[in-house]
């Protein structure tokens, strides 16, 4: 249905706070150029373009980005076009870059691309692929939390007001029967929005008793003595759920559909490898967040992180869908129009020629 009124001024406060996810990946403060990427001697342009830039975060839920970037799999489709890479730490920040013309694809989560979308009235992004599912849980401080019963009157951390985990909390809340104010967090459980990176010590400080939180901010807990008390996996059918998509410019997508097509690829092939060499591909997105921010992830936190996490080139777009009514329910938003914001036109050809099925938009394709 077409946005309100009150929902443009509901999805201007929303661009700031994101609605559904990646507040869960902060490493590094700001973009910054990758030129990792060699360009083979001889190689031909696609398109006629000299790059085509991407942009991820620097987190595990970020893996294809991760592993292509290290495989250089993106530049091996791309040919004589550069693959030029940007690393982000906040969803705003990649929606801006993209719609400003400074990015072409982007990785990253629902919450960024409902809120680009939407806010553009439909007109500058489009989801055209799936990347993750899965990587969130429910840390709990074991002294104080031993079953999902005593989570009421807790101190639970979300990472951010309106976020992905915080709105999955907020659901999960209301369907226990406890009643919380969206905005302020106070109610039967008292909801503390707390950065990904200053969480950790908040746990071991004790000032809060758990958190909502995305891989490997909660493998980190867990590392500092908590205990996942649940996955919200379990909570999905088949257990998937979006948390990280490919998305374009749509004025790109139409002017260099073969470049689009080849980043597909490149993705595609990408997940094909993680899943087909899990280790390796760990440590290669280990080995490429530590190029992008300086710092590796230790074992400890890096093992059970990647474990839950799902690499799957179908966007799960009936999740996405779903996350949004989620926080229409928990007053966070109006109901969105969410027509159009998919084409998976350029990746089921692709999926199509690897072998494989197509995937489906939830009826909410590009018509």
């Amino acid at each position: 249905m077409p946005a309100t009124s009150a929902l443009r001024r509901a999805l201007a406060v929303m661009a700031v706070l994101p609605l559904l996810t990646l507040a869960a990946c902060g490493y590094g403060s700001q973009a910054k150029d990758d030129d990792t990427a060699k360009v083979a001697a001889g190689a031909k342009k696609i398109d006629g373009l000299d790059s085509v830039r991407i942009g991820y975060f620097g987190n595990l839920t970020h893996g294809t980005a991760l592993v292509g970037n290290k495989k250089g799999l993106f530049q091996k489709e791309l040919g004589g076009t550069e693959a030029k890479y940007a690393v982000f730490n906040a969803g705003p920040s990649e929606i801006e870059a993209l719609n400003s013309g400074s990015l072409d694809i982007g990785f990253i989560g629902p919450s960024p691309a409902v809120n680009g979308y939407t806010k553009s009235g439909g007109k500058n992004l489009r989801i055209i692929g799936g990347s993750a599912s899965g990587g969130v849980k429910l840390v709990v401080d074991p002294d104080k939390v031993k079953s999902l019963k005593d989570v009421e009157g807790k101190r639970i951390a979300t990472p951010q007001l309106g976020n992905t985990q915080d709105v999955a909390f907020l659901n999960w809340v209301a369907e226990q029967g406890w009643k919380v104010d969206a905005q302020s967090g106070k109610g039967d459980v008292t909801v503390v929005r707390s950065d990904n990176k200053v969480t950790p010590d908040a746990f071991r400080a004790g000032s809060v008793d758990g958190a909502w939180v995305p891989e490997p901010t909660a493998s980190k807990l867990v590392a500092e003595g908590g205990k996942v008390l649940l996955d919200e996996a379990t909570l999905w059918p088949d257990e998937e759920f979006v948390i990280t998509n490919i998305i374009v410019r749509q004025e790109f997508l139409e002017e260099h559909p073969k470049a689009v097509e080849a980043v597909l690829r490149a993705s595609v092939e990408t997940n094909k490898w993680i899943n087909a060499n899990p280790e390796e591909a760990k440590a290669a997105a280990n080995e490429q967040l530590e190029a992008d921010s300086g710092k590796a992830l230790p074992a400890e936190v890096l093992d059970p992180a990647w474990e839950s996490i799902e690499f799957t080139d179908d966007p799960l777009a009936a999740t996405l869908d779903a996350q949004a009514e989620h926080a229409v329910k928990a007053g966070l938003l109006e109901e969105p129009d969410l027509d159009g914001i998919y084409d998976l036109t350029l990746l089921n050809e692709v999926l199509k020629a690897a072998g494989g099925s197509a995937v489906e938009d939830a009826g909410l394709g590009a018509k």
